[in-house]
């Protein structure tokens, strides 16, 4: 059968551009642009001793649960993915599924990080696994291909990591001090461990941890909730202007005083609270903490709705993210609207990005962002990138979508890696090539002007303008 046009070859340069604006948008503006990761798993340690590693398996296998997702729907046996198998059986093992991978993003990630990264184009497939890996392996040891140099070759210039209040942030003090480094890399403030007495063991280990980096105990709520100001405050000092809460869902419950000091006592002493004390502690911790973002200028970042450790058997094996978490229908709207309405009726609103994995919040967010917007920050409620099992090319195209028809699209802070791995920031490249194709079918449809400045001016200012004007972090950029 004769094709009207012809076939376009794996990952060319005009991948996932449709329509001549689209490539114009994307080569001659997003490609340009520099990264600026605001979320993101990056150990600190392993850019603060940059890290070289050995195989693509270190680089690229260890601690990436969507890769680890996909090798167990392929039937690789575990001790080939987290288990005891040597680097080159568990590359082997990603070879022989990354053929199965084809319609899954992983695919096309996986060869846009062999060719941005190595300049490597053969598939990957269990024919090609051991010359990929000794080239690769041998690329690694190059100068410039380093953890520091990795990050460095992909143009990015602010990398904000995810760090425990208790962190002594010892590596950000040293990626400091040396001053060697290109790249700002930032804490995040993520204190979920503070607020997960569900599990009483568990959070008594922690605030033990928190009695360490406060150099006192706690036995009070109102002592708790100090020591976690004054680690804000070590945050900030250190750089840090954003907090992260990973929650099943949002809460706001009432409790008085009495109450909730009595259900901190119980957990303290490793009683379970029950669920609505659970929730009653979560809403008076979160709003505390919604108050010191917004008395220091920070963005508060809400991650919701994901079920986590589904498969009980696994977790208890392997442990926490490790791929055995999904997407959750809890509740959002009335407790979050009633969360944020509560701080914004103080006057201590923050700056908030709100993420769901539930696609069918989508709408639902958009809007409750649009309640709660005022000056003179422009998008000071955001509704947060395509999250987790969204970060592909319909989940973005959805996000991008529902957030320009009840939103401001113009005023969004971008995408995020929320990854732990050095090699994954061909993940911008995805983002704004999608990006480019949707603003460009517009303008050649005629549903948008065909102005480029317009048009590529919003392109960059999604890209890393937005995102450095919002944050308020300097990257050395003309913004």
């Amino acid at each position: 059968m004769a094709r009207s046009t012809p076939a376009r070859a794996f990952l060319d340069e005009d991948f996932l551009l449709e329509g001549e604006t689209a490539r114009l948008l994307y080569h001659d503006h997003a490609a340009k642009m520099p990264i600026f990761d605001y979320h993101c798993h990056l150990p600190p340690e392993q850019i603060a001793s940059d890290t070289r590693f050995a195989s693509l398996t270190s680089a690229w296998l260890a601690g990436d649960h969507y890769k680890w997702r996909a090798m167990r729907a392929n039937g690789i046996d575990e001790e080939r993915i987290t288990g005891g198998a040597d680097d080159r059986d568990k590359f082997r093992a990603w070879a022989e599924t990354v053929p199965c991978t084809v319609g899954n993003p992983l695919y096309q990630w996986t060869h846009l990080e062999l060719r941005r990264y190595f300049g490597i184009e053969e598939l990957l497939s269990p024919r090609s696994a051991d010359a990929v890996y000794e080239r690769s392996a041998a690329l690694l040891a190059e100068p410039g291909r380093s953890a520091r140099g990795l990050v460095v070759s992909m143009n990015v210039k602010v990398v904000c990591t995810t760090d425990d209040p208790t962190d002594s942030l010892s590596h950000h003090e040293r990626i400091r001090r040396e001053g060697t480094f290109p790249v700002k890399v930032l804490p995040a403030f993520r204190p979920d461990r503070a607020h997960a007495i569900e599990d009483p063991a568990s959070f008594a280990e922690w605030a033990g941890r928190l009695e360490g980096a406060a150099g006192r105990p706690l036995p009070r709520l109102s002592d708790f909730l100090e020591a976690l100001s004054a680690r804000h405050d070590f945050f900030h000092a250190a750089g840090g202007r954003l907090s992260d809460h990973g929650i099943d869902m949002p809460v706001c419950e009432e409790a008085g005083a009495g109450e909730l000091e009595e259900i901190y006592r119980k957990a303290r002493s490793g009683v379970r609270p029950e669920p609505s004390e659970v929730a009653k502690f979560r809403t008076r911790l979160l709003l505390e903490l919604g108050r010191m973002d917004s008395a220091a200028g920070w963005t508060m970042q809400l991650h919701m709705g994901a079920i986590r450790g589904v498969n009980s058997r696994m977790r208890a094996r392997i442990g926490r993210d490790a791929g055995f978490d999904a997407i959750g229908d809890f509740p959002v709207a009335s407790s979050l609207a009633r969360f944020l309405d509560r701080l914004a009726s103080e006057g201590s609103l923050p700056k908030t990005i709100l993420y769901c994995v539930n696609p069918s919040d989508y709408d639902l967010l958009v809007s409750l962002v649009g309640c709660f917007q005022e000056g003179p920050e422009p998008g000071k409620l955001q509704f947060g990138s395509a999250w987790w099992f969204n970060d592909q090319r319909d989940g973005i195209l959805r996000q991008l979508t529902a957030l320009a028809n009840n939103g401001l699209l113009s005023r969004f802070v971008g995408m995020l890696t929320d990854s732990r791995s050095f090699l994954s920031y061909p993940r911008h490249e995805y983002f704004r090539r999608i990006l480019c194709s949707l603003l460009g079918g517009w303008a050649d449809r005629g549903e948008a002007p065909r102005d480029e400045g317009l048009l590529s001016g919003m392109v960059e200012d999604l890209c890393f303008r937005n995102a450095a004007r919002y944050f308020g972090i300097e990257t050395g950029e003309g913004r």
